[in-house]
């Protein structure tokens, strides 16, 4: 019976990531699909790049808290009793992982959505909060000195594991370790694209602030 719960709240998990909220979104409120314009991805970052702050604020907060209700529901299973914390905490791992592949593939739009950055985000909230605020520190600290959302998103994504490796905050999980350099591997894939342009000086940047024009 808890190994078909397990496997309902996965597939749960799943369909959370796939709500394609920048698409939803941009359809709604704009009457325009997000993927015909500016990178042509279904994310936070070009939400904000074609519709604006209000609007990739809103995909943003939206996309995050996918990731974390999905991995938050190993909490249910366990103060219902049916897990134990060790379960619990690698639960939350796989369920979280579920919410992010939903995301980057999502069934409700024919498996094409954004990078899982946001629901990424959302994930590492739930497994270990302490990181996951130390981790956006470091995001807004290179997006704010080079206005690069994918330079931010690797480098953040890469101190997360590394902060678990040095005990930062004490002893920590090995499978959380492992996650946190599989997750890693996976920015890097959906950023590989970004990645070349970075290398090439052709990434295109992101101001939170319109940039004053000198007459």
């Amino acid at each position: 019976m808890l190994t078909l719960i397990i496997i309902v709240c996965c597939f749960a998990a799943y369909l959370l990531g796939s709500i394609p909220t920048a698409i939803w979104y941009g359809e709604a409120y704009f009457g325009m699909d997000i993927r015909k314009h500016g990178s042509g991805n279904a994310g936070a970052t070009n939400t904000f790049r074609v519709l604006g702050k209000r609007a990739g604020t809103v995909v943003l907060f939206i996309d995050a808290m996918k990731g974390w209700i999905a991995t938050s529901l190993a909490l249910i299973l366990y103060y219902t009793n049916l897990i134990d914390w060790s379960d619990c905490q690698t639960l939350k791992l796989i369920f979280g992982f579920s919410a992010v592949i939903g995301h980057v593939f999502p069934v409700f739009s024919n498996f094409k959505g954004g990078k899982g950055v946001a629901t990424l985000l959302g994930m590492v909230l739930s497994v270990h909060p302490e990181a996951a605020l130390v981790c956006m520190v470091i995001f807004f600290v290179v997006f704010m000195s080079f206005h690069y959302v994918s330079l931010g998103a690797i480098l953040a994504s890469l101190a997360f594991p590394i902060l678990l490796v040095f005990k930062t905050f004490g002893k920590e999980n090995s499978l959380v370790i492992g996650f946190g350099f599989v997750l890693f591997g996976m920015i890097v894939i959906t950023h590989r694209k970004n990645i070349v342009r970075l290398m090439r000086g052709e990434e295109n940047r992101i101001y939170l602030k319109k940039k004053k024009v000198i007459e």
